[in-house]
């Protein structure tokens, strides 16, 4: 269910209008953890309370994936996106004008409901209008914008708050938010092919096709281990790497920058690899290969700054380049008429897993009277553990796009 008429070129603007769109969302919810300090300082708010803040946007995120099943393969893709879009940027907006901890909440819940159907939004997009053969490489530019988020945008957005104040960040994602709209405006076709279906079965029935596949449920399960691969461990990485491998909070950016910029080259190496290769081959190496550093850095003693950032460097490789093949699946797995409504579900799916995983790693770790951080590496063998048992479901996904689509 591609679009017959993209040209190449009309092909690349689209995908890099959606990377700006997943740029700017991603970087919304990045830009709140280190933020931290001052909102605790500002508004008299407890740790906890900021904590909530952080999740507040996560959990409305997989909410809005469940209630976005009902209505996401009724309309024009490309309508759809530009309508939540302008909401995201609203929401956003309504961050950066919050006078109080109460009013930035809400904020915060508004822009996850935005912004976590928008995320499944784009990849259903991209998977409608990129063919199966080049999908891995579509799927590298897009989601090098997690990339770009961390390199460029978390910093630029820690010098707007630290010289103007919080609330420029926010003013500077929902301007760009605007400026992405207008692209989207101008680089998507029509996009309502999966309207044009015979038969076309209600909202419900529709949600219940998707839950009754097998397959699908399979998607499911594979993306959901995606997710709680990296965040039994990725919550806990400063933190470990302050009281247990001795880094100061100026070398702590270090991380970030150099996982970013190495993400940002490999992103696109990973998914020319994915089509010239095969998804689930280049799947299964990456998945395998990033149980090395995942467990180096659960394990890593008192080490200088460049064996931390050698190891932290191939972390964010591995962990992020996984996703590229991993996602190319699991949109390949929908059936092309439920594709959005599958997508949708997938989110909630992938936000259950975080938070999850989340609260497990939290709960595996300790600390002992010193301060410092144990049984991280605990907390990295269930992520290893994961990544095998989602190796083992990729095979086990059977692929629309790949091929004559199966009966049925």
């Amino acid at each position: 269910m591609t679009h017959p008429s993209l040209s190449p070129r009309r092909e690349f603007w689209l995908l890099l209008t959606i990377a700006g769109v997943q740029f700017t969302h991603i970087l919304d919810f990045m830009i709140m953890m280190p933020l931290g300090p001052q909102f605790t300082r500002l508004f008299g708010i407890s740790d906890a309370q900021f904590g909530l803040l952080v999740s507040a946007y996560t959990l409305s995120a997989g909410l809005s994936g469940l209630a976005a099943a009902t209505y996401v393969d009724r309309f024009d893709r490309k309508r759809l996106l530009l309508t939540l879009y302008t909401l995201f940027a609203l929401a956003t907006l309504a961050c950066g004008l919050a006078p109080g901890y109460g009013f930035l909440m809400a904020a915060r819940v508004a822009a996850g409901v935005f912004g976590g159907v928008l995320s499944a939004l784009s990849q259903t997009i991209v998977a409608d209008v990129v063919p199966f053969e080049r999908r891995g490489r579509a799927m590298g530019i897009v989601m090098s914008s997690f990339s770009v988020a961390t390199v460029a945008g978390v910093p630029l957005g820690l010098f707007m708050a630290t010289h103007l104040s919080w609330h420029a960040p926010f003013f500077g994602i929902a301007a760009l938010s605007g400026l992405f709209m207008l692209g989207a405006a101008v680089t998507l076709p029509r996009l309502n092919q999966h309207l044009q279906v015979a038969n076309r079965p209600s909202i419900w029935r529709g949600i219940g096709m998707v839950l009754s596949e097998p397959n699908h449920l399979r998607a499911f399960g594979f993306s959901a281990l995606l997710m709680f691969t990296g965040f039994t461990v990725v919550p806990f990485i400063t933190i470990y790497m302050q009281t247990n491998v001795g880094l100061v909070d100026a070398q702590i950016p270090y991380i970030y920058l150099c996982g970013g910029v190495a993400t940002l080259f490999t992103a696109r190496l990973f998914g020319r690899m994915a089509d010239r290769l095969g998804k689930v081959r280049t799947f299964n190496w990456l998945a395998l290969g990033v149980t090395v550093p995942l467990m180096a850095t659960t394990l890593l003693p008192r080490s200088p700054l460049w064996m931390v950032l050698l190891v932290s460097t191939s972390f964010f490789v591995f962990m992020s380049g996984r996703m590229i093949p991993g996602m190319a699946l699991v949109t390949s797995a929908a059936h092309p008429p439920l594709r959005g409504t599958f997508m949708a579900l997938n989110a909630s799916v992938q936000s259950a897993a975080m938070g999850l995983a989340s609260l497990i790693g939290g709960v595996i770790i300790s600390r002992d009277a010193a301060g410092q951080v144990q049984h991280y590496w605990a907390a990295g063998l269930l992520g290893v553990c994961a990544s095998f048992a989602a190796i083992a479901m990729a095979g086990r996904l059977r692929l629309h796009d790949a091929g004559p689509r199966p009966a049925g």
